[in-house]
């Protein structure tokens, strides 16, 4: 399973925000950013303060990308 943060970085583009900026607003370290921007997945926590730093839902800043809905079935 795999995510992706391009909403996230839509938004920050719309709103004129560098990634610094979120993570001094969201309080979130460099490390988690750099997960973050390989799309690896963060805790809930680090993406419900991302939500309430931008104001949106967990669905606005992320997806699920589901690679092979078939082997997905058969685990």
């Amino acid at each position: 399973m795999k995510f992706s943060y391009n909403k996230l970085w839509k938004i920050l583009i719309d709103n004129g925000m560098m990634k610094k900026d979120l993570a001094a607003k969201a309080n979130i370290t460099s490390t988690t950013m750099a997960k973050m921007g390989k799309d690896l997945p963060v805790s809930m926590e680090i993406l419900g303060r991302i939500c309430v730093a931008l104001k949106c839902n967990i669905g606005d800043i992320v997806d699920v990308i589901i690679e092979n809905a078939n082997e997905e079935e058969s685990n």
